[in-house]
């Protein structure tokens, strides 16, 4: 069964969260603070993670960025749940790389049914092995990628930047988005780097390089 870790320092909403998420047959984890949320991720990487934007000793969408740029938990589902119910707030939260948010006071039920959904996707996408877009053809497991079956020799960021855009096939991801996804929130580097892999990759996939589509003064996406 899923483990699910919740990071909330209300006691009564977390404990709320708790009960409901348990008697639905999960197996849950609490934490009142980023610190001993940290300290068990170290131990044991959960299936998913209920995360409180208002936390006393780091904010929940610092929590969201450095959970996105370390490769063990890239890919785990993030629910933000939050007292806040500006638009700013929702968006900044999904553009840091959140999957879902539920707004304070929340019913039972929508909770249950969110995090069900979240973990179907992340099943989804665990399956979701080979990846395509056109003539290019992307298998996780053998860390290959071909165009009209001819294999396609990329470094590694090129690969992980091909990969991110092909699970994100028909989305447009900002240029802040890919950086933090692919090269970390610690990167220092100037954002000319992506444009610089873009073109490499571009080169690299010949006759589908026309897949990899600019949107001026957005980001990239694939088609």
């Amino acid at each position: 069964m899923a483990w699910i870790y919740i990071v909330e320092d209300d006691l009564n909403i977390r404990e709320i969260e708790c009960f409901a998420l348990k008697n639905s047959g999960y197996q849950v984890m609490d934490f009142a603070c980023a610190k001993d949320f940290y300290q068990q991720i170290e131990k044991q990487i959960p299936n998913c993670v209920l995360l409180d934007i208002m936390l006393p000793d780091e904010d929940g969408l610092s929590i969201v960025k450095k959970l996105r740029s370390d490769a063990k938990t890239r890919q785990v589902p993030i629910m933000m749940v939050t007292a806040k119910t500006s638009e700013i707030d929702k968006v900044k939260g999904l553009d840091l790389g959140a999957d879902d948010y539920i707004t304070k006071p929340f019913g039972v039920m929508e909770l249950i049914s969110r995090v069900k959904a979240l973990l179907r996707r992340s099943m989804q996408m665990e399956e979701e092995k080979y990846l395509t877009a056109g003539d290019i053809f992307l298998d996780e497991e053998k860390h290959l990628v071909c165009v009209q079956k001819v294999p396609c020799e990329l470094t590694y960021k090129e690969y992980e930047l091909l990969k991110l855009l092909l699970r994100n096939r028909g989305i447009v991801l900002s240029r802040d988005t890919i950086m933090e996804r692919i090269w970390g929130i610690d990167f220092e580097g100037e954002s000319r780097t992506l444009d610089v892999h873009i073109k490499t990759l571009r080169q690299k996939l010949g006759s589908a390089a026309s897949n990899i589509r600019t949107v001026r003064n957005v980001g990239y996406t694939i088609e």
